[in-house]
């Protein structure tokens, strides 16, 4: 069964290898873009391309009603291309505000729109110091201080938002990325395909039930038992060249 699907950054790294992935699945997807310059390549995938910032609350809010996704998809990030070192201090604070502020506004337009599932990006190395591996139900590092603390204090706001929402909440814990689009082809553990995140996303869409998945390959870190059990995840899932 085919759904209507408002995904918020749709452009990013997982949002263009997860487009085709709904698009196969026999989804109808509304994608979202700041850039204008981007809307034909969403297009091109396969989604119905709409511009709007996320801190445009009125403008989001009426996109997703205009869409009347049934589900929305949250891949909404603010990095810079590889990571770059000399500007992650900046990039850290603006993805924090998209995590909280960008989460926040998302939330009321899927209210707006009616909305029944949200799947939300969050990420694996958020936890507190502790014994390893960690599993969903252990605390995040709520105390962690520095660049640190203002990327856990976001992930710790962008979840809260999640699963407090009034309709069925996941919130995806994803590795470390690499692969197409993401400038990198390895990544440290806990590590993670870019197509298999995608995958994670896609399953999201009709199994699982309220909370967190870790999502990653096999570690020493993190336990992703949960995702393949509840969701069906698996860690090898890669799209065809």
């Amino acid at each position: 069964m085919g759904y209507r699907i408002f995904l918020a950054g749709g452009s990013g790294a997982i949002g263009r290898r997860l487009i085709p992935q709904l698009v196969d699945a026999g989804h109808q997807v509304t994608a979202t873009t700041r850039q204008p310059a981007k809307a034909e390549e969403l297009r091109a995938l396969g989604a119905e391309p709409v511009v709007v910032d996320v801190f445009d609350a009125g403008g989001l809010r009426a996109a997703a009603v205009a869409a009347k996704p049934e589900i929305v998809i949250h891949q909404l990030t603010d990095l810079p291309p590889g990571l770059d070192p000399a500007k992650m201090g900046e990039a850290i604070v603006r993805n924090a505000r998209v995590r909280d502020e960008g989460t926040r506004n998302l939330i009321e337009a899927a209210k707006a729109a009616g909305a029944r599932r949200l799947i939300a990006q969050s990420i694996a190395w958020a936890y507190a110091p502790g014994p390893e591996p960690n599993a969903e139900t252990d605390p995040l590092d709520s105390g962690a201080e520095g660049g640190r603390g203002i990327s856990v204090g976001g992930v710790i706001a962008l979840e809260r938002h999640v699963l407090e929402a009034p309709m069925t909440g996941i919130v995806l814990r994803y590795g470390h990325l690499y692969g197409p689009g993401t400038g990198t082809e390895t990544a440290a553990d806990p590590a993670l395909h870019v197509d298999a995140a995608a995958y994670a996303a896609l399953l999201a869409v009709e199994r699982g039930s309220q909370g967190a998945f870790n999502v990653a390959k096999p570690n020493s870190h993190i336990t992703t038992d949960k995702a393949a059990n509840e969701l069906g995840w698996h860690a090898s899932f890669r799209l065809p060249k």
